[in-house]
């Protein structure tokens, strides 16, 4: 008969660590962080999948590590904030809900299963003031972390939260933000330790907007996201036009009347461009 290998329960759980860390800092870096108007998530991406992506009303999703676990992450997330939101009402359907929800899952999968998963999540409530926004970071193990303020993730994590942590405001303007998370981003990963300058192709780039009403999502992209990180012209945040959002509800009730599931591939229109006018959300 053959022999087995022992390997103490303290071993085995390091072994898990050190994998599923690896596997997170070889991929490219996440940012999140409150300004005046709402929630910013930024992600360095130069490919078509999402990293960005809404859950729920005023509630966002932003991941770093393997696509397919953290994507099938997000797919499982939206479809229990639907059945809760519907079973009983949208109100009781919060960020701190979820994150214990995928807190318990990926501690399950962290403790059970040979491999764990690669990700690290953060998940972001929007609220009517900078001091009631929630950011919960969730790591591999199930562990969860109520970050105040602003939160990295991916890649050399430490060294991006350093420059968050001494230059961040609560009351800075959308601008003033995302240049702070692109330069953040971009103070990493350079040649010999050179900072790099991030443009708006590198860039995937959200917010949960606090004074919209109902679905507070919205994608910042093409010119509406150049403008912002070039400066060449100043735009209110209000008349951001390249943007890909859950439509507003109806002016007579504040409740949306579509659920993020069913709109998750699905980019905001403005009615006067024509029907085949859409953009694909691709996550």
């Amino acid at each position: 008969m053959a022999m087995q290998f022992y390997a103490s329960p303290e071993q085995v759980q390091r072994d898990r660590s050190d994998y599923a860390r690896k596997g997170i800092a070889r991929g490219r870096s996440a940012v999140v962080l409150t300004y005046e108007g709402g929630i910013l998530l930024v992600a360095e991406n130069i490919t078509t999948l999402r990293k960005i992506s809404e859950i729920y009303d005023k509630i966002g999703f932003a991941a770093v590590g393997r696509y397919n676990e953290f994507e099938s992450l997000r797919r499982a997330g939206i479809r229990m904030a639907d059945v809760n939101g519907y079973s009983y009402d949208r109100r009781d359907v919060t960020g701190r809900f979820l994150a214990n929800a995928f807190t318990q899952t990926l501690g399950a999968i962290f403790t059970e299963t040979q491999k764990p998963y690669e990700v690290e999540i953060c998940i972001a409530q929007v609220g009517s003031s900078p001091e009631h926004d929630e950011l919960y970071r969730i790591t591999y193990d199930g562990s969860v972390m109520d970050e105040p303020g602003f939160m990295a993730m991916g890649g050399q994590a430490e060294a991006i939260s350093s420059v968050l942590r001494e230059r961040h405001e609560s009351t800075a303007d959308l601008k003033t933000a995302l240049h702070l998370a692109a330069e953040a981003l971009g103070s990493v990963g350079g040649e010999n330790g050179q900072t790099r300058t991030l443009d708006a192709k590198m860039l995937e780039v959200a917010v949960l907007d606090r004074r919209r009403k109902g679905r507070a999502f919205r994608r910042i992209q093409g010119t509406s996201l150049l403008t912002l990180l070039v400066g060449e012209k100043d735009v209110a945040e209000k008349d951001l036009g390249d943007v890909d959002a859950a439509p507003p509800p109806p002016a007579t009730t504040d409740k949306p009347t579509v659920s993020a599931a069913s709109e998750e591939d699905v980019a905001d229109k403005d009615p006067a461009e024509p029907a085949d006018g859409v953009n694909g959300d691709g996550s």
